[in-house]
């Protein structure tokens, strides 16, 4: 999981397993494991709306009770922190998942 949540093939830890920001391979360009049997579908999405909201309310607690800012201001600084922590936990869990489903073998058996 940990090789998948940096980016890195689950089976060598040295290929690329994306190949664009959220789209997995076909194969390990070094190892030639296929990823294409792993299908995430909405997993990744869920746990990272999960993490992002456990992230934010005490983010959102403190950022009122300590600096007591606009209503408008601190809802801004929320949809940026918002924005840019679910940009990079997206990624970094759907490529756990994928390799978490590498390391237990659960491949698409298709319909």
């Amino acid at each position: 999981m940990g090789r998948g949540a940096i980016g890195r093939c689950p089976n060598c830890g040295t290929g690329k397993l994306f190949t664009g920001y959220l789209t997995v391979g076909d194969r390990c360009s070094d190892c030639d494991e296929s990823f294409k049997e792993y299908k995430t579908a909405d997993m990744p999405a869920l746990l990272t709306m999960l993490l992002v909201g456990v992230l934010l309310v005490p983010i959102l607690w403190a950022g009122f009770a300590v600096f007591r800012p606009e209503p408008l201001v601190l809802f801004s600084y929320i949809i940026v922190l918002t924005v840019i922590l679910t940009l990079v936990l997206l990624r970094l869990v759907k490529g756990a998942h994928v390799g978490y489903f590498w390391a237990i073998e659960e491949r698409d058996r298709g319909a």
